[in-house]
């Protein structure tokens, strides 16, 4: 793997390429409609998220990966309206997440005026996320090549086999794993190109990355950083704003 110098300063970090995911469906939530696009007092959710990345003085470019028949939907009605101008590329999704982030980083790369060092890949439906868990995650993927946010598992886990409980996991051990995620640009190439040649689909870009032998560093995220999926998650990311 390629070695780079800790970085720290505005100055030492290298270009940074953001892909921001928001093929989500509504199932879950009840709707029809995207869940990236559903109103989050009276704003849609996927433009909360893109506006923290928008001030990021860290961050590049965005790449925004939504399914093809939304592209001029965004265009018109999210990128044009809120006046984002980091964004360089809106592109369509492939069948899985997978699938679309790997599109979405070729065309971050593709488009790009200079070639990324870094690419962070951050879930369109996480509209709550920090300015300090972005800097902190891609200052320490800087650094050490790869590094996400999580937070420490609150709950008890087990492990079940046919409805009953087969082990009790270590919850000292455990993190439930956000995003953004970001990683030195050529070790997120290899680790979607091992991932391909094996035909694995992982869960996030971490787990690609983990399957070359990579370390991956943890950065604590904070439990408000939730991914929009249930109308209860809604109603929490309503609380929240209101409260800052």
């Amino acid at each position: 793997m390629p070695q780079l110098k800790p970085a720290q300063t505005l100055q030492q970090i290298p270009e940074t390429a953001v892909v921001i995911a928001s093929g989500g469906k509504g199932l879950r939530m009840g709707s029809a409609k995207n869940k990236n696009y559903l109103s989050l007092l009276g704003k849609p959710v996927l433009a909360y998220t893109l506006s923290v990345f928008e001030v990021c003085p860290l961050v590049n470019t965005l790449t925004l990966v939504v399914p093809k028949n939304d592209i001029e939907f965004c265009k018109n009605e999210i990128v044009s309206v809120y006046g984002f101008k980091k964004i360089i590329n809106i592109t369509a999704g492939g069948s899985e997440r997978q699938d679309s982030v790997f599109n979405g980083i070729n065309a971050a790369i593709n488009n790009a005026k200079i070639r990324p060092g870094i690419i962070a890949v951050h879930d369109g439906a996480r509209p709550l996320v920090s300015l300090k868990i972005i800097e902190d995650v891609i200052r320490s993927a800087a650094a050490s090549g790869a590094a996400i946010a999580a937070v420490p598992v609150k709950d008890t886990v087990k492990e079940a086999n046919n409805g009953f409980v087969s082990k009790t996991l270590a919850r000292n051990t455990l993190w439930s794993v956000q995003t953004p995620q970001a990683f030195w640009t050529e070790t997120l190439l290899e680790a979607y190109k091992k991932a391909h040649e094996d035909n694995f689909f992982g869960t996030d870009e971490s787990s690609l990355a983990e399957r070359l032998g990579v370390d991956v560093k943890i950065i604590e995220g904070s439990y408000e950083n939730i991914k929009i999926t249930t109308p209860v998650d809604m109603l929490f990311a309503e609380a929240v704003l209101k409260a800052r």
